[in-house]
């Protein structure tokens, strides 16, 4: 029988130990296209995919999948300029996701600001988009509709079925092979709409670098990534975090002191979202999730080139969460 195509880039990453090796970025490329354009067989999917959790994705093969994936997507030609793109991944299941008022904050302080995610692909989570809703604030259905959105409210949530499909049936495997998948990093990666800042929130500390060495690959202008609560975009404020950065291809690493004394917040009890709301409106307190909603904010202004130093961000933060218009 004729080897198919795709065989090559399994044995690559699967040929034993002393002849494994990883992908280069352009062969990373070439697969993903491969497997984003149908040419692949599902038994060579599951495999290539599990090698690549077994031995852990390089920058590289990141890069490289990313790089294929946006070329592959097609914004519409008049969305307006996105400042900032934040990816939802992950799922709550300690804390609320506080994170949400974080970037509404900075929505209504003039930053226009791109969403995406899925949801469901664990089970006894809260995603974003099932956050967004019980604040009832809008879901795009397209890329076309998430600019309309854009223009309007500076925010928009758009699911990553509607932006593509293969993508999502990717890590909708997750249930079938019971591992998360690099494609959960290369969607975090996705920028769809070409955001100048990238915000990235991560569970494993090891990905901090594997995020920014392939941002620096893929000439991402700005970017940071930092080990949040849940794999989220959240700053946990009862712990020092450090905050991985791309600017104009250097990269550095800020260490961001705790907001809060130990010890750390146990698990929320009852994950009610009607809460998230209350604290919004000023209907009610809570002290560590206005930690966290100002903890995040601060580090997003820190990217986004609005602050000067880690002290003034936190500064700033505060300024602008206790200025918001409350209405939603």
């Amino acid at each position: 029988m004729q080897e198919h195509p795709f065989a090559p880039y399994i044995r690559i990453l699967a040929r034993g130990k002393s002849n494994t090796r990883p992908l280069t970025m352009d062969e990373a490329d070439a697969a993903m296209t491969m497997i984003l354009t149908d040419i692949v067989l599902p038994e060579q999917i599951g495999a290539f995919l599990m090698v690549l959790r077994y031995k852990e994705e390089t920058p590289e093969e990141i890069a490289g999948f990313v790089r294929a994936a946006q070329r592959l997507i097609a914004p519409p030609p008049d969305h307006p300029v996105v400042d900032l793109d934040w990816s939802c991944y992950a799922g709550k299941r300690r804390q609320l996701p506080w994170y949400i008022l974080s970037a509404l904050t900075l929505a209504r302080a003039g930053t226009k600001i791109f969403m995406h995610g899925v949801t469901g692909h664990t089970a006894g989570r809260i995603y974003a988009e099932q956050t967004l809703r019980s604040l009832e604030l809008p879901i795009a259905d397209s890329l076309t509709e998430a600019a309309r959105q854009l223009s309007r409210f500076n925010l928009c949530y758009v699911p990553l079925p509607n932006i593509s499909l293969r993508l999502s049936a990717l890590i909708d495997l997750k249930s079938v092979l019971g591992l998360r998948s690099p494609v959960h990093t290369l969607a975090r990666m996705l920028n769809p709409l070409a955001a100048k800042y990238v915000l990235q929130g991560i569970f494993h500390p090891g990905f901090n670098a594997v995020h920014q060495k392939a941002g620096q690959l893929i000439g991402q202008p700005h970017l940071a990534v930092f080990r949040g609560e849940g794999g989220e975009i959240e700053r946990r404020p009862q712990k020092p975090v450090d905050v991985w950065t791309v600017h104009d291809g250097m990269t550095q690493t800020e260490a961001w002191p705790a907001l809060m004394p130990e010890p750390r917040q146990s698990v929320d009890p009852d994950m009610d979202l009607n809460r998230l709301r209350a604290l919004w409106t000023g209907a009610s307190t809570d002290t560590y999730g206005e930690a966290a909603v100002i903890g995040t904010l601060a580090i997003a202004l820190k990217l986004l080139g609005k602050t000067s130093s880690i002290d003034d961000a936190n500064q700033r933060a505060r300024a602008l969460w206790q200025t918001r218009d409350r209405a939603l």
